[in-house]
């Protein structure tokens, strides 16, 4: 089925919009810029926007469980105290810092145990040189994947026994079993043919079905468990980079776009985009640390 109800959240210009998050406890979507190094929100009920620069490339952010947010940068792990939107500004401190020479920090998700999920890739997109870490609230990290090119849309299914998974170069969803913080048994769900695009950030429904947003493929595409395409909201742009439910009864999908590299970039690119009424979500969890 294919839908083209969308409608324009919020008009702007992102280099590389990414990262769609609702924060339930502020009542707001998190999303980020992150070549322009910068970490908006949007409230859905009132209109309000704020907008916080960082001081270096941002792949992810997303809430604490404590108040605040963590944010995935270029060189590590940082926590910002305070209040999300940006009303007042927080401490900032490191929670585990590695800066590794020409890569950046990517995309990053909750787990169901509350710990983060952080992707890197490097700049010139080298295969091999990106990562997928588990890092817990405590600063722990784990590397689970070592050998990726562009650490993408991670999600989990409404049960916690699966995690999706996608390095964008492969044109893959790929799953994994999940247990104990721990991934095994490695495949694929569903593979994005040739002119379609590439797979980069995702989100997973309450009834288990997986969305995709698609770089160079101008829609989101939806997947059941089994891999079966059975939906399709063609985009007005060629790069859209990541969706999520948001809003109180988490039934609109948000849509983040980028205009990076677009020598004549369609009128919406780097906009955030919604669909209502799109589905149903699952709640997010908060980071535990």
């Amino acid at each position: 089925m294919t839908t083209t109800s969308y409608e324009v959240a919020v008009r702007a210009e992102a280099e590389l919009g990414e990262g769609p998050t609702w924060d339930a406890a502020t009542g707001r979507l998190l999303w980020i810029d992150i070549l322009g190094s910068r970490v908006h929100t949007y409230d859905p009920a009132t209109g309000r926007r704020t907008v916080r620069r960082t001081e270096q490339h941002v792949g992810a952010v997303k809430p604490r469980a404590g108040g605040g947010l963590v944010l995935n940068l270029r060189d590590g792990i940082g926590l910002l105290d305070g209040d999300s939107d940006g009303d007042r500004d927080g401490g900032f401190r490191w929670l585990h810092h590695e800066p590794v020479p020409g890569r950046r920090a990517n995309d990053a998700a909750i787990a169901p145990d509350g710990t983060l999920w952080a992707g890197t890739m490097r700049y010139d997109e080298a295969p091999g040189g990106g990562t997928l870490s588990r890092i817990g609230g405590d600063g722990s990290v784990e590397v689970i994947l070592d050998d990726v090119a562009v650490s993408n849309g991670t999600g989990w299914s409404p049960d916690g026994r699966l995690m999706y998974y996608i390095d964008s170069p492969t044109r893959r969803i790929d799953v994994f079993d999940f247990a104990d913080g721990q991934v095994s048994g490695r495949r694929t769900l569903a593979e994005i043919e040739d002119g379609a695009g590439f797979p980069d950030g995702l989100t997973v429904d309450a009834e288990g079905c997986v969305w995709v947003a698609l770089w160079e493929g101008a829609a989101v595409r939806r997947y059941t468990p089994d891999g079966e395409l059975d939906r399709v909201i063609p985009l007005p742009v060629p790069r859209v980079t990541a969706c999520a439910f948001a809003g109180p009864d988490l039934t609109d999908l948000y849509i983040t776009t980028a205009r990076v590299g677009l020598a004549a970039p369609p009128p919406l690119s780097g906009s955030l985009l919604v669909v209502p009424g799109a589905g149903k979500g699952l709640a997010q969890p908060a980071f535990a640390g």
